[in-house]
């Protein structure tokens, strides 16, 4: 049975998974706090947490928030900053068989380039992951991908700075989505994320402030998987051929293939990663198996299988 799937097909470089599991950002770390856990060496592949252009200390306390459906969080892109990162995590994942891609943000156009540029030549890094949908920041982030011409913007500056595959992580929070797809892709996307966090309020009734110290946070879990289905469905719709990676309330293999249905080649998972850390190795497997019973021999088979 054949698991493996291409995420950057036009790319010189090329980007073969193993399989279409992997982790979402900021939900596993840089991979080695999780290595003792479980064989993370099976995973499709590994996309560390948000890294910035200098060392970040996140938001401030509480940074999670428990709601019903899932959680809100806002860590604020609390990272080593990218030159750590090259010198202590990117020799470490040299040495293992999974690619790690790496997410980057950045606060201008100019520093999403010039980290891109850093990083293009770096072994143990397989490709970009570019975040123009964090909610959690005061400045970039999702400021970049709400219009079709500032998530231009970024993909090209970054699409010109390195030769590794590229992936843009567009944002649920506009009300144009598909269009903002077509504009990254147009401007040298390899392949997409769907989707990052929608933006959210708990309220602590007793004291009656917001139950995050940012206030505001990122929506993950089972209550955002309709919307990211419906995202990834109507993308694939418009634009066929693209590699969609599907991300948003994975929690079983059953969630996964749902996206697989609907047009994703591969899938993300995160908050699962907090309840359960060998979640994806579960998912993999229940995968697997479904494909078997089912009669189909390729993974391939499935994506934008919906019959309508």
């Amino acid at each position: 049975m054949n698991l493996s799937v291409q995420l950057a097909p036009k790319n010189s470089r090329g980007l073969l998974l193993a399989n279409p599991v992997m982790t979402a950002s900021g939900t596993f770390g840089y991979g080695t706090e999780y290595d003792h856990l479980f064989d993370i060496q099976g995973l499709g592949a590994i996309v560390c947490k948000g890294t910035t252009l200098e060392p970040r200390a996140g938001n401030p306390l509480p940074r999670i928030a428990e709601c019903p459906g899932g959680i809100l969080n806002a860590i604020g892109l609390q990272n080593i900053g990218v030159e750590a990162l090259i010198k202590e995590k990117a020799p470490i994942w040299a040495g293992w068989q999974v690619p790690v891609i790496v997410n980057v943000a950045g606060n201008t156009v100019d520093q999403y380039a010039l980290m891109a540029a850093k990083l293009d030549q770096v072994p143990g890094i397989s490709g970009l992951e570019v975040n123009i949908s964090c909610p959690n920041v005061k400045c970039g982030g999702v400021e970049f991908g709400t219009t079709a011409v500032s998530a231009a913007q970024v993909t090209a500056a970054v699409r010109k700075a390195t030769s590794l595959p590229v992936w843009v992580k567009l944002t649920p929070n506009t009300a144009d989505v598909v269009g903002i797809a077509r504009a990254v892709v147009e401007s040298g996307a390899d392949a997409l994320v769907l989707i990052n966090t929608l933006k959210g309020l708990v309220i602590d009734i007793k004291t009656r402030r917001p139950v995050l110290g940012n206030i505001t946070g990122g929506l993950s879990g089972p209550a955002l998987k309709p919307v990211a289905l419906r995202i990834v469905y109507e993308v694939a719709a418009s634009l066929p051929g693209v590699p969609l990676i599907g991300s948003g309330g994975i929690l079983t293999a059953e969630d996964a293939i749902e996206f697989f249905i609907a047009g994703a080649t591969a899938v993300q998972i995160g908050t699962a990663n907090l309840i359960d850390p060998a979640a994806p190795a579960r998912i993999i497997s229940g995968i697997s198996d479904y494909l078997s019973t089912q009669v189909f021999g390729d993974i391939r088979e499935l994506i934008g299988s919906l019959k309508k």
